[in-house]
């Protein structure tokens, strides 16, 4: 392994150089303890149908055992495709995605866009070309589109209608911001921009991160898209449909909700318009759940809004609903 640049990133393995020069786009896989499933991830990634040249960016965030590392460089070894792996020795997806970042932009240099796949989803064949197409058409900063959830076999059709998994829109084109990094294009030109770290690593456990990047590169100017035929399909273990995961990512999404807010208010005003709010909206959910009661016959996902809300009261006294902090578990 050669010398870590900067001291929290190990350089596994490169065959990135001068004559990559064309490379257009970067795709950026974070992993962290799916050695099984990144190899599926990078051959959907491998297979893209397109003209368009790119390179890959692996950041394993599981420093100590680099399993993902290690699958990866074997059969990335195997293909001709620019890429770089690395080991991201800070934990937290949001210190895992500024490493990968910032190797890409400065591996890659002249690259127009960072696209980003997790390593527990797969792209379709035409992913990476119907998301450079709406960046292109829309010139937006940032391009997002759908993480669509498939369930291990035999699990009810109904989740993929609960809150937690259904993108934020329907329509393809410019859109007021987004909400997850899972599967966004980030143009390069925004990223040098704001420069290191554009992760507010704060976010690491909690989840929220890219929110908060949205939110703030939005107030300097920065626009967004969505590309509803940009999607990947996301393995979704069964895990995730019990109702005490779907009540934690609630009560997490509400503490999201309420940081950013925290983040971004500058007076005693704004934080006392921020808890009347939070107090408002928890007022209103006892009702909210009951209407989504009745036209879903779900308790599960009518209890949703009570949780959002209740994670935004408990965010205000400091109880934050670190998800991501027992990784296995999410």
């Amino acid at each position: 392994m050669q010398t870590a640049q900067p001291k929290d990133i190990t350089i596994v393995w490169t065959n990135a150089n001068d004559a990559n020069s064309g490379v257009e786009i970067i795709v950026v896989i974070p992993t962290f303890k799916r050695p099984d499933h990144i190899i599926t991830t990078l051959n959907s990634v491998l297979t893209q149908q397109t003209n368009r040249e790119f390179a890959i960016v692996v950041m394993d965030n599981h420093a100590e055992g680099a399993e993902g590392a290690t699958v990866s460089t074997e059969l990335l070894k195997k293909h001709a495709v620019p890429a770089t792996v690395i080991l991201a020795h800070r934990r937290g997806n949001c210190a895992a995605y500024n490493a990968g970042f910032h190797i890409g932009l400065e591996h890659f240099p002249s690259a127009k866009w960072i696209q980003i796949i997790d390593d527990d989803e797969i792209a379709r064949p035409d992913w990476l070309e119907n998301m450079s197409e709406m960046a292109k058409e829309t010139n937006a900063d940032c391009t997002g589109a759908p993480q669509h959830p498939v369930f291990p076999e035999g699990t009810s059709g109904q989740w993929i209608e609960h809150a937690v998994f259904r993108p934020p829109y329907e329509s393809s084109g410019p859109v007021p911001i987004l909400y997850s990094s899972g599967n966004v294009m980030i143009k390069t030109e925004l990223l040098r921009s704001h420069g290191h770290p554009w992760l507010d690593e704060r976010f690491n456990f909690l989840g929220g991160g890219d929110s908060d990047f949205y939110s703030r590169t939005k107030v300097n100017g920065a626009t967004f898209a969505w590309q509803s035929s940009g999607g990947v399909d996301e393995t979704t273990p069964a895990r995730r449909t019990e109702l005490s995961w779907l009540n934690s990512r609630s009560l997490r999404n509400g503490s999201i909700s309420a940081a950013i807010q925290q983040k971004a208010s500058r007076s005693l005003k704004d934080n006392l318009k921020r808890f009347v709010k939070t107090c408002l909206l928890l007022a209103a959910s006892p009702y909210r759940s009951l209407i989504l009661f009745v036209k879903t016959r779900s308790l599960t996902m009518a209890l949703n809004p009570m949780n959002v809300a209740l994670g935004r009261l408990l965010m205000e006294f400091g109880f934050a609903n670190e998800q991501y902090r027992a990784a296995e578990k999410n």
